[in-house]
């Protein structure tokens, strides 16, 4: 009988992490608005909140934007109490109904801003840009990262003056995601509003184990 001992020789390996990135234009926006109102009698101010609201969104209608792209994000009733002498002294109370719109043309923002402030909102909770389709992107990212490995790769196999090009081994992605917008609050004021769309970032990060 015979035994036959294999012993594996460990694998040598270098391990590098490749980071790549797209600048993209925003073809997306999405703005939160808020309608607050307060008053002592709450079926009032629920009343008044209500009728502002349906206001600013036909004035949206008004502007071609589909109903299915506005939505109700949030809607809350709570009492309010002023401080006087140390003593609570009851307000009234406040209605907050936020609403979000999606708009697939950009050039729109600055007039459906303006729109919703001279129809009664009072806020403007956040603006943020997308991309409607960011696969596209995210693949020209990934490409982008993996030629970063890649050249990281080959420095370090000729810093070590290694005979053998290092071979790719295992890929794994780490990170593929658009960069976060800034998040953009402010009271509504009326009057002619320039908003800046800039440029969104869709980064990859992929770790690469290259054998040699």
């Amino acid at each position: 009988m015979y035994y036959q001992n294999v012993f594996r020789q460990p694998v040598r390996k270098i391990t590098v992490v490749g980071n790549g990135q797209v600048a993209v234009e925003p073809d997306v926006a999405t703005i939160q608005f808020e309608v607050r109102t307060v008053d002592e009698q709450v079926r009032v101010a629920q009343e008044e909140n209500a009728a502002i609201i349906n206001q600013v969104i036909q004035s949206f209608v008004q502007l071609g934007i589909p109903r299915a792209n506005i939505q109700t994000v949030s809607y809350t009733i709570y009492p309010k109490y002023d401080y006087v002498d140390g003593e609570q002294v009851f307000r009234g109370y406040e209605v907050n109904n936020a609403i979000s719109v999606k708009l697939t043309n950009i050039d729109q923002v600055g007039i459906v801003n303006d729109t919703a402030v001279a129809n009664g909102a009072n806020r403007v909770s956040s603006i943020q840009f997308s991309v409607e389709d960011p696969s596209m992107y995210e693949q020209e990212a990934i490409v982008a990262a993996l030629q970063d490995a890649q050249t990281k790769a080959q420095t370090i196999a000729n810093s070590m003056q290694l005979a053998v090009p290092p071979q790719p081994i295992r890929i794994v992605e780490e990170v593929n995601r658009v960069s976060p917008t800034p998040y953009y609050s402010v009271a509504a004021e009326k009057s002619t509003t320039p908003i800046e769309k800039g440029q969104l970032v869709i980064t990859a990060t992929m770790r690469v184990d290259y054998s040699f």
